[in-house]
C-alpha cells in the first residue's frame, strides 16, 4: 500500500475514558474506527498489482485489526503530537511531584529541629509530655499531606481542562498519573511519619544519658565554687601553677565521688533479627525454620551468589550457558545485586548521619527488598531465596548499624564528655578567681561551640534541595525521555565499550554512577555551591542577630535567662547542642548587655570564617554531609519503574509510579538485552518493534527456555507495550 502523509494517519483514541471496567465508553473510539476502515478500504480499491497473495493480505489485515483492537497503535511515537503531548504531561507531573517533596523535607527538617530541642531551654513548643508532642506533629504532617495531595489533583483536573497542547492525545493516561499521586502520598506520607518517630525515640533515649551529663556538670560547678571560695580565704596572690595543682587536685577528687554506670550498648543484630522475623511472620513454618538455620552475625559477610537449586534447574543452566541463553541464575543474580546496592547505599547514607540506631532504618532496608521483589515479580523466585537475600543484606546492615551505634554511644559517653570540659572548667576557674570581666571570652565560647555547629547544620540541611533545584533546570533532568536521550547522547560520543556493557547489563547501577559524575561536574568549582552557602549563611546569621536584640529588649535579666530566650528564638531553626550549652552556662558573671554586644561581634567574625572554611572544603566532602542527597533523589526521578524492555532492555519511559504498561519511544536492537543467534553466537540486529509483527520465535528464562512467537509476546509479557513498527 502506499503511503500519503496527508491522508494515511488516523489517530484512534482509546476505548475507555479512564481504566475500565468502571469507566465510561469513549464515544469517539466507533466513529474513529469506522473512518479507518472507510479509509482502508478506499486505499484498497485504488490501489494497483501486488505480489502478496490473499492469504498474506488475509494475514496482515488480521494483524493491523489485532493491533488496533488492543489499542497496540495507542502509544506508537511515529505520532509527533502524541509524543509531545505525553513529554509535556510527565515534565509538568515532574514539577508537581518534586514541589511535594521539597515542601515535605523542609517540614521535617523543622520538626526534627523542634523534637531535638524538646524539652531544652530552646523549646518551642509548650506540650511537655513527647507522646503528646508527636501525636501533634503527625497531624500537622497529615493536613499538609493533604493539602498538597489535592492541590496536585486538582492541578491534574486543570491540565486536562485546557484546550491547548493536544492533551485529548492523553485522555486515557490521566487515570494514572491520579494514582500516581495518591501512590506519591502515601510513600511521603511513611518516610515522614518513620523520620519523625525516629527522632522522636533517639531524643528520648538520650533523656537519661543527658541528666547524667547535667548532674555531673552541676556537681564540678559545685566544686569548683567551692575550690575559689578556698583559695580566696588564704588571702594569697596565687600564681596560675599554683592554682593549676588546688584545681587538678579538686577534679580528681570530685570524679572519684561521681558514680560512672557502664552504658548499654544495644545489641543491634538482636534488634534487626526481630524486625527480619516480624517482617516475614506470615509467610508459613518454612521461613521460621530457615531463618533458625544460620545466625544473623554470619550473614552478609561475603559476595552474594545465587546457584541453581535442584538437579533439574542446574541442567537447564548448562544448556542455557552453551546455548549462550541467559538463564534463570543470571536474571536473579543480576536482580540480587541491583537490590544490594540499593540497601547498601541507603546504609551509608544513614551511617554517615552518626545517630542512634532505630529499628525505623532496617524496616526501611526490608521496604526497599520487598518493594524490589514485587517489581521483579517476572523473575521466578522461590521462599528459600528471599530468605537467603534478606539475611544477608540484613546482616551487613546490622554490622553497619552496631559500628554506628557504638560510635554514638562512645560519643556521647558521661565519662568521656565531662573530660573533654576539664580545660574550660579551669580557665573558667581562674578567670573567676582573678575576677577578670568573661563578656568577651563567653561570647566567643558560645558562639564557637554552640552557634557554629547548629548554623554548619542548617546549611547542609538546606543545601540538598538548592543541590537538586540547579541540576533539574537542566533539560536532561526535566523528563525519563529527555535523561534516555541524553545518556544515549553521551554513549555515542565516549564510544567507551565498557561504559555501553554497563548501560544495558547493570542499568540502574550505571543510571546512579552517571547522576553522580554530572552533580560533581556541575559543582566542581567553588563558585557553583558558594551562591547556596552563602545565601543560607546569611540567613542563619540574620535570624541570630535578630534573636540577640530581641532577648536583649527584654531588660532586668541575666546571662542565664538571656541565652534561654536567645535559644527560644532559633528553637525552630536551630539545633543547638545541648551539652555545649551546659557546659557554657556554668560559672558565669557577664554582664548581659555587654554580652549581647560582643556576641554579635563573635557571630559576625564566625561567619566569616565558616565561609572560608566552605570554600576549601571539597565538594565530595559536602555531598556527604548533605541530609537530602542529590544523586538519590535525581535517580528516583529519571529511573522511574526501572524496568527494562524483556527483549532489547530499553528502559521504560512511563510517566507517574502508578501506570499500569510499561513502554518506550523508541526499541533496539535485541543484542542490547544479551539476546543472541544460536548457529553463531552473535548478538541479534533485529528491533523489537519489526519482530512483534514477524512470524520468528524467542526463547528466555520466562518462557522455559520453549520457542514462543513474537506476535504473542503478551502472552509472556503482559505489562509490556510494544508498538509494531516494521519501518524501524
Amino acid at each position: 500500500m502506499e503511503y500519503n502523509p496527508e491522508t494515511g494517519n488516523c489517530y484512534i483514541p482509546g476505548l475507555w475514558n479512564g481504566n475500565p471496567p468502571m469507566a465510561p465508553v469513549n464515544a469517539g473510539y466507533s466513529e474513529a474506527v469506522y473512518e479507518l476502515k472507510k479509509n482502508l478500504t478506499q486505499l484498497l480499491g485504488k490501489c494497483g498489482s501486488t505480489s502478496n497473495n490473499i492469504l498474506e493480505f488475509r494475514e496482515w489485515i488480521t494483524s493491523l485489526w489485532n493491533a488496533v483492537k488492543h489499542e497496540n497503535f495507542i502509544f506508537s511515537f511515529r505520532n509527533s503530537l502524541v509524543a509531545d503531548a505525553y513529554m509535556r504531561l510527565c515534565t509538568e507531573y515532574n514539577k508537581w511531584e518534586w514541589e511535594f517533596k521539597k515542601e515535605m523535607y523542609t517540614w521535617v527538617t523543622k520538626a526534627e529541629t523542634k523534637i531535638s530541642n524538646f524539652g531544652t531551654v530552646a523549646a518551642t513548643s509548650e506540650i511537655s509530655d513527647m507522646k503528646d508532642f508527636i501525636t501533634v506533629l503527625k497531624i500537622e504532617a497529615a493536613t499538609e499531606l493533604t493539602k498538597w495531595e489535592t492541590m496536585i489533583l486538582d492541578n491534574l483536573k486543570k491540565y486536562f481542562e485546557q484546550p491547548e497542547g493536544h492533551v485529548y492525545l492523553v485522555e486515557g493516561y490521566r487515570e494514572e498519573f491520579s494514582n500516581s499521586v495518591k501512590s506519591l502520598r502515601r510513600e511521603i506520607e511513611n518516610s515522614v511519619f518513620n523520620q519523625i518517630t525516629a527522632a522522636a525515640d533517639i531524643k528520648q533515649g538520650m533523656k537519661e544519658l543527658n541528666k547524667i551529663k547535667e548532674n555531673h556538670t552541676k556537681e564540678i560547678e559545685k566544686a569548683v565554687c567551692l575550690l575559689i571560695d578556698e583559695c580566696r580565704n588564704k588571702k594569697l596572690d596565687m600564681a596560675d601553677k599554683e592554682l593549676d595543682k588546688e584545681f587538678d587536685k579538686m577534679w580528681k577528687k570530685t570524679l572519684q565521688k561521681l558514680s560512672f554506670s557502664e552504658q548499654k550498648n544495644t545489641n543491634v543484630f538482636t534488634s534487626v533479627s526481630h524486625c527480619l522475623r516480624g517482617n516475614m511472620s506470615n509467610r508459613g513454618s518454612l521461613v521460621n525454620q530457615l531463618l533458625s538455620q544460620k545466625d544473623l552475625k554470619d550473614c552478609g559477610l561475603a559476595t552474594f551468589k545465587y546457584t541453581a537449586e535442584g538437579a533439574y534447574n542446574k541442567f537447564i543452566h548448562k544448556v542455557s550457558r552453551f546455548f549462550n541463553v541467559e538463564d534463570h541464575v543470571v536474571a536473579v543474580q543480576k536482580m540480587s545485586d541491583n537490590i544490594i546496592e540499593a540497601c547498601t547505599l541507603f546504609v551509608t547514607d544513614k551511617t554517615e548521619q552518626n545517630n542512634r540506631y532505630h529499628d525505623t532504618y532496617i524496616q526501611e532496608v526490608l521496604h526497599i527488598i520487598d518493594g524490589s521483589l514485587q517489581n521483579n515479580k517476572d523473575t521466578k523466585t522461590n521462599i528459600e531465596f528471599e530468605v537467603s537475600l534478606k539475611q544477608h543484606i540484613c546482616g551487613f546492615a546490622a554490622r553497619e548499624f552496631q559500628k554506628m551505634h557504638k560510635n554514638f554511644m562512645q560519643t556521647n559517653d558521661p565519662y568521656e564528655c565531662l573530660l573533654k570540659t576539664k580545660e574550660k572548667f579551669r580557665a573558667d576557674f581562674k578567670d573567676l578567681f582573678h575576677e577578670r570581666d568573661q563578656c568577651q571570652k563567653k561570647a566567643e565560647e558560645f558562639t564557637n561551640q554552640c552557634l557554629k555547629p547548629a548554623i554548619e547544620d542548617f546549611v547542609y540541611r538546606k543545601m540538598g534541595p538548592d543541590v537538586i533545584d540547579e541540576m533539574l533546570t537542566r533539560e536532561e533532568f526535566s523528563t525519563r525521555m529527555s535523561f534516555q536521550y541524553s545518556t544515549l547522547q553521551d554513549l555515542l560520543l565516549t564510544k567507551n565499550v565498557h561504559d555501553f556493557l554497563s548501560y544495558s547489563h547493570s542499568y540502574e547501577t550505571f543510571v546512579k554512577k552517571r547522576i553522580l559524575q554530572q552533580i560533581k561536574k556541575q559543582f566542581s568549582s567553588c563558585s557553583a555551591t558558594l551562591k547556596i552557602e552563602d545565601r543560607h549563611l546569611k540567613s542563619s546569621v540574620t535570624c541570630i542577630l535578630d534573636a540577640i536584640n530581641t532577648a536583649k529588649s527584654k531588660k532586668g535579666r541575666n546571662l542565664q535567662t538571656f541565652v534561654e530566650d536567645l535559644c527560644k528564638e532559633l528553637g525552630d531553626k536551630l539545633v543547638i547542642s545541648q551539652d555545649a550549652l551546659g557546659a557554657f552556662m556554668v560559672l558565669n558573671n557577664a554582664d548581659q548587655e555587654q554580652f549581647a554586644h560582643w556576641l554579635s561581634e563573635s557571630v559576625k567574625r564566625m561567619a566569616e570564617c565558616l565561609q572560608d572554611e566552605l570554600t576549601k572544603t571539597l565538594f565530595d566532602q559536602k555531598l556527604k554531609k548533605l541530609n537530602l542527597k542529590p544523586q538519590n533523589e535525581l535517580f528516583t526521578r529519571v529511573i522511574g519503574c526501572g524496568k527494562q524492555c524483556p527483549f532489547c532492555a530499553v528502559p521504560c519511559e512511563a510517566g507517574g509510579k502508578a501506570h499500569t504498561e510499561h513502554f518506550a519511544s523508541l526499541h533496539r536492537s535485541q543484542g542490547f538485552g544479551q539476546f543472541r543467534w544460536i548457529q553463531t553466537g552473535k548478538l541479534i540486529t533485529d528491533i523489537c518493534s519489526s519482530l512483534v509483527i514477524s512470524d520468528k520465535q524467542f526463547r528466555c528464562n520466562a518462557t522455559n527456555n520453549e520457542w514462543h512467537s513474537y506476535k504473542c509476546y503478551k502472552d509472556i509479557f503482559p505489562l509490556w507495550k510494544i508498538p509494531p513498527d516494521v519501518s524501524l
